[in-house]
């Protein structure tokens, strides 16, 4: 549980970090310096995770597509979080787990009962909720931290797929290093020199997206999603509670209605699903890396019984 709450933790300071710096900056240099630095962190920490060797791979293309879809999730997120209030950007992002539930069935060809259909559906009436069409809410910046959704769910999807011939670190490391050579090709005329405390800003966003890391993969290596992942919603409260105190933003009760059913929809699915059984599904988008060591231990447990 310690390790969840330090993956969370840092998940949500990232995303302060990124809103506050993107109220001066372009996305192109947060998203450059954010992921040059967090490239920095996971090449300090490889020894823990077999040394550059772990790196190896066959399998470009699918790295290559997996770090298409980390540019679009990032890109996506950030400017959509840029935009629009914290907590509104964190609720439509949780959509993610209920679009891995859905596409499933034709990218893996797992079957999806009926009630957990409904729960899908029901998630989605309430992001409907959230972002009221016609009534303002539905923009481009939400659009983005939709397209971002869906960009995460493939993250989790591939990472599964990949998760028997690949290393934890390399599906890491490479979802980092191509948004950062993306944002290098657009980043010229788009720079702006960082003062001392944006240059602080800047570490900590690459130093809390490695601790997220560290902290999800760690929690779900130590516990079953079905007790964790319900935790992993506190992440709103959070952002709520920082909304307010920093941007004064108050998530309206619509925003509260749809973002409580996107909440029990994604928990229905957890406990319906694997009930007490360790799976990578629902690990959030920067986790698909380690959602590999995962699949690989329960895998190695198999074996050995």
């Amino acid at each position: 549980m310690t390790y969840l709450l330090v993956g969370i933790t840092g998940g949500l300071a990232l995303d302060l970090c990124a809103k506050w710096l993107l109220a001066d900056y372009s996305l192109e240099q947060f998203v450059f310096l954010r992921s040059a630095f967090g490239v920095i962190f996971f090449l300090m920490s490889a020894h823990w995770y077999g040394g550059l060797g772990a790196l190896k791979t066959k399998r470009w293309a699918w790295h290559l597509f997996r770090t298409v879809l980390a540019t679009g999730a990032m890109f996506g997120f950030f400017y959509g979080l840029a935009r629009m209030p914290l907590v509104n950007a964190l609720t439509i992002a949780f959509l993610a787990p209920l679009i891995v539930t859905a596409l499933s069935v034709p990218f893996l060809g797992e079957h999806v009962g009926w009630r957990r259909w409904l729960a899908v559906c029901a998630g989605f009436i309430g992001v409907v909720i959230v972002l009221r069409p016609g009534n303002g809410m539905f923009s481009l910046a939400s659009v983005a931290v939709l397209i971002a959704a869906f960009c995460w769910a493939g993250l989790s999807l591939t990472a599964r797929k990949l998760a028997s011939t690949e290393t934890s670190f390399s599906l890491s490391i490479y979802i980092t290093a191509g948004p950062l050579l993306v944002s290098a090709f657009f980043l010229p005329g788009d720079y702006i020199a960082p003062t001392t405390n944006a240059w602080g800003l800047f570490v900590l966003a690459g130093l809390c997206s490695a601790i997220a890391w560290v902290g999800m993969v760690g929690g779900y290596r130590r516990a079953p999603p079905v007790i964790l992942a319900p935790f992993e919603y506190t992440a709103l409260i959070g952002a709520a509670i920082a909304g307010y105190l920093i941007w004064d933003e108050i998530p309206d009760q619509w925003v509260v209605l749809g973002g409580a059913i996107i909440i029990a929809s994604g928990i229905y699915i957890v406990y319906r699903e694997i009930g007490n059984v360790i799976t990578n599904r629902y690990l959030r988008a920067f986790t698909a890396g380690g959602a590999a060591v995962i699949f690989k231990r329960k895998k190695r447990q198999s074996v050995t019984k």
